[in-house]
Parts: structure tokens; sequence; C-alpha cells
């Protein structure tokens, strides 16, 4: 099945790496943060190791890489110079459910606005190439409740979407527990009811 928009990279581990620019050290990590709380957790956690660095300026886009939960810090370079250039690059990227976060430790000389972006742009840009990604699949989780004279087909037609976490139970009726990807819902649907003569109880699974 092709790609869809339900379908992005995200990141398959943490990361991180560590930039010299004149004299500043600029240790940079990524991870994957599906929410605005993970994302935040993985930024304390950075705080914490690293309680004396200059700053720890960073930015996230938590979920599919269109959606609005995003947000970024300069956490007191002046500002636009950190959060914003790092959170440009993630944009750019395609990704979704990441944060990046670049701890500082100033070495003396001051780099000036353009440096600054350049720095922390840069920083976030190198992580990137070493950041190893896997496809995250939105799915939705299904019951399926049918006779058994249509187990066979049913069996069948799953072996050709894109069905996981399947389950099922044999009773007076067979019982079916799957997450389908969601961009496949509808087509999946449609052709469940056509192999079974409409004789197939379908729900959504909360």
């Amino acid at each position: 099945m092709p790609m869809t928009h339900l379908s992005y990279s995200v990141p398959a581990s943490q990361v991180g790496i560590e930039l010299d620019v004149k004299r500043s050290k600029f240790m940079t990590f990524a991870a994957k943060a599906a929410n605005r709380d993970e994302a935040e957790i993985f930024i304390r956690s950075l705080r914490d190791q690293h309680p004396q660095a200059s700053h720890v300026c960073w930015a996230y886009i938590a979920g599919h890489p269109s959606t609005t939960v995003r947000s970024m810090s300069d956490d007191g370079e002046p500002s636009g110079t950190a959060g914003m250039p790092m959170l440009k690059v993630l944009q750019h990227s395609g990704l979704g459910d990441i944060v990046v976060a670049v701890v500082r430790y100033f070495g003396g000389t001051k780099l000036g606005t353009g440096g600054l972006q350049r720095a922390y742009s840069d920083a976030v840009t190198e992580v990137l190439k070493i950041l190893p990604t896997t496809t995250k699949v939105n799915r939705t989780d299904l019951k399926l409740v049918y006779d058994y004279e249509h187990d066979g087909a049913v069996g069948r037609l799953l072996g050709r979407f894109d069905a996981a976490d399947i389950q099922a139970s044999y009773d007076q009726r067979v019982s079916v527990c799957l997450a389908i990807a969601s961009a496949e819902l509808s087509v999946f649907k449609r052709e469940l009811i056509n192999i079974t003569s409409g004789k197939v109880e379908l729900s959504l699974v909360d």
C-alpha cells in the first residue's frame, strides 16, 4: 500500500552529537516525543544532567509533522536565535514525534545574533543526519464477530491489509480483535461487508 498522510517518519532511538563553535560547546540531542508530556520530560532530564550549562534550548513537534502541537525555547539566548532556528530545521525535516535540545556551555566568545542562529540551526541539522528513523502508522482498533463459514475469507482479506495485533477467539462465533492502518479502514470495511454479505458485526474499540 502507498504511504499516506497518516504515516510518517519518527525517531527510532535517541542520539546525540557535540559541536564546538569558537570554544562554546553545543551538545545536541534528538529523541522521540509522541506528545507534549514526553517532550517536556526529555527536556527536564537534560536540564538535570547538565545543571552547569549556560543554556538548554529546545524545540519539538509532538505528533504528525503538520500538527500544531509544537513549541520551542531560547532559554535565555537572545530572542529568535535558538529555538526558532531549531524548530525551522524540524519543520523542513518531514519528521514527527520529535524533540531536539541543545545544551550549550559558553566558551567565552560571543557569537552574535547571526552566529547563534547558524550554530543552533547547524547543531540540529547535524544531529538529524545520524538520527535513525522508522515509519509510524496510525491505527484504528477493531473488533469483528462473524460465523465460522466466513473465517477463511476474512483471514485472506486480513492478509491483504496492513493489520497488526490480530487476536482471534472461537466460541459460538468467531471474534477477532485487530489494529488496522487508519488509512485503509474505509476500504477494509467495504470489502469485509462484501465478502460476508453484511453478516459481520464490526465495532471500534476505545
